[in-house]
């Protein structure tokens, strides 16, 4: 209780409200809570330890929410065209991504091109720097008042359902699914 009431505090004076709570490593949006005030942030660090035993806290970027698709091994890497999400809710959570069905999506997404080259090439640059192999989405949020994309997370298993964002941004790049199963097992097999 202690540490909880140590984190907070900290977190309050580098961050302001609305904060998002996170189980750090968990995915889908998982245990992950938007909080106002102090009374849902102790809430949300509950919730956030019933998913893992790290959390962590991020302050609010207020834009929009940007996905990249990578694939490859080594320096030889294919970054996608960029998608966009609209959510549905006030953030894109699991509910929103699996249930309501309400959030939308766009690809390529509302941005101008050099910020959709800009992602690109940082998309690259992570999954290279964390030393990825096969396949990766990286998600970003690009900021709307000063225009500028921050990194949110890298998925290393990103989904492949009909409505899963990798398969559709490679798709928009020119790579149909059979050839995308088809260059990730030949990438698996390289490795």
């Amino acid at each position: 209780l202690a540490e909880a009431e140590d984190f907070m505090r900290e977190c309050e004076e580098a961050l302001e409200y609305p904060i998002f709570v996170k189980p750090a490593n968990a995915g889908s949006s998982i245990g992950v809570t938007k909080v106002h005030n102090r009374q849902e942030f102790r809430q949300a660090i509950d919730l956030a330890f019933q998913h893992d035993t790290k959390i962590l806290a991020e302050r609010t970027i207020v834009g929009q929410e940007l996905e990249c698709a990578v694939m490859g091994n080594g320096s030889e890497l294919f970054a996608s065209t960029v998608g966009e999400i609209a959510a549905g809710a006030e953030f894109y959570d699991y509910d929103d991504k699996y249930f309501n069905g309400v959030s939308t999506t766009y690809i390529p997404a509302h941005t101008s091109q050099e910020t959709i080259e800009e992602i690109r090439t940082i998309a690259k640059q992570v999954y290279e720097l964390l030393g990825c192999s096969g396949l990766a989405r990286v998600d970003f949020l690009l900021e709307s008042a000063t225009g500028i994309p921050y990194l949110n997370e890298l998925n290393t298993i990103p989904g492949f359902t009909s409505i899963s964002m990798y398969p559709k941004l490679m798709e928009a790049s020119g790579i149909p699914y059979p050839q995308l199963l088809d260059q990730l097992l030949q990438l698996a097999l390289k490795r």
